[in-house]
């Protein structure tokens, strides 16, 4: 049977089936698990959760006598409840990236302790719970229905030390833009981005001084990094209620259409879109990232780079696709405009993919750093003239200009 319980209720034995509130506000990355540690229970306590659901089937139950909030006869029942109650408190409509920002940092800072933990446990022998894999999707879905640039951008800038996990977290959120460009419906959406966030689980098999070398890596290193996508496929398997387009992902995600991928050499059309998605998303995130061999690309740089591996490598329809959702200049790119002012490019234009809206801050006649101002290329008053290289202005607090958040320590 199940119950609904306030927090103050739980006991260390009892199984927690799932907390009445937000992901977001719970302290945990998952929701069912057995009660053994007080800490864990004082930690929900501390958070803005009030009441819990536990099935005492699978756990203590209440003393005798005690009142409980309610009782449910089937999950079905619960997760109903619990539907009900998300859609009364979700935020979907579309807001400028300046507002979503702030609120993305925290769904990233959240998600990074998900997928470390996920990682943790599948390096463990443990099975993934991919129900607490969906709900961390869909928070990222959710922020990337309100604005598609915000946390795609935030998720670029991770450290060479937790690439590995905030890579998973950026291909999600690509996946479910690029999943909305294409037109999929909703749950091949949600699909789309369960693959990306599960795409390299199996490099949690990999041995962690060949995935985090610091160079280039041996034939034989790679040949280990390379057996990652049947080693995900496989820890996929072994839980339960596994994603058909996630298993389909995690295996096929370094597949190219001229036949020259792995792990099968499969060609374009015995390749599944989702795969060829997952594809994309995952070079893209890769050399826009700071790696432990390597500093990211810039944004723009690295769609002009991607567009000529295209042929033989990427979907062409899908690789058009992608580029419509982050923009061809996506967020954070430095941008030289014609008033001889360099600015970065903070959201994307609604009606032209050449007219975003940019932050000036710099003039090059003057070679100094002028006011902060937000300009609307749409309105005509300047164009791109061309795209800049950050490193050769070399300004050191660019991420800080275009996110308004405080830099990450590199």
């Amino acid at each position: 049977m199940l119950k609904r319980i306030s927090v103050q209720q739980l006991t260390v034995g009892m199984y927690l089936k799932e907390f009445c509130g937000s992901w977001m506000e719970h302290p945990f990355w998952r929701s069912s698990f057995v009660i053994t540690d007080p800490k864990d229970i004082e930690a929900v306590r501390a958070s803005s959760i009030r009441d819990v659901w536990i099935d005492c089937s699978k756990g203590l139950d209440v003393p005798a006598g005690e009142t409980v909030v309610s009782v449910a006869e089937s999950d079905a029942q619960v997760e109903a409840e619990l539907a009900v109650a998300a859609s009364r408190v979700r935020q979907i409509e579309r807001v400028p990236s300046s507002v979503e920002l702030a609120r993305a940092a925290k769904i990233v800072a959240k998600s990074r302790q998900a997928v470390t933990s996920m990682f943790e446990e599948a390096r463990m022998g443990n099975a993934v719970d991919t129900a607490g894999a969906q709900r961390l999707v869909e928070e990222i879905s959710d922020s990337v229905s309100r604005n598609p640039g915000a946390l795609i951008s935030l998720a670029r800038l991770k450290t060479a030390d937790d690439y590995t996990y905030m890579h998973s977290v950026a291909v999600c959120a690509l996946m479910v833009a690029l999943a909305r460009q294409l037109g999929l419906d909703e749950a091949e959406t949600r699909s789309a981005g369960i693959a990306g966030l599960l795409h390299d689980l199996g490099k949690a098999a990999m041995p962690i001084e060949v995935l985090n070398k610091p160079g280039k890596l041996t034939d034989a290193e790679f040949t280990i990094i390379k057996s990652h996508p049947e080693e995900g496929h496989r820890m996929l398997l072994a839980g339960s209620g596994a994603d058909a387009v996630a298993l389909d992902v995690v295996l096929h995600h370094h597949e190219k259409t001229d036949g020259s991928g792995y792990p099968k050499r499969l060609k374009d059309q015995e390749i599944s879109i989702f795969a060829k998605m997952g594809a994309v998303c995952d070079v893209y995130d890769a050399i826009t990232s700071n790696r432990p061999y390597k500093a990211g690309w810039d944004p723009a740089e690295s769609l002009r780079k991607m567009a000529e591996w295209s042929t033989g490598h990427f979907d062409p329809a899908v690789f058009q696709a992608f580029v419509k959702s982050v923009g061809i200049y996506p967020i954070g790119s430095l941008v030289l405009l014609s008033c001889g002012r360099l600015g970065v490019v903070i959201e994307q234009g609604e009606k032209s993919l050449l007219q975003p809206r940019v932050k000036i801050f710099f003039s090059t006649r003057g070679n100094a750093r002028v006011r902060p101002e937000i300009v609307d290329l749409a309105r005509g008053q300047f164009k791109i003239v061309s795209r800049e290289d950050p490193a050769k202005w070399n300004f050191p607090d660019l991420n800080e200009i275009w996110s308004g958040l405080p830099s990450r320590p590199s």
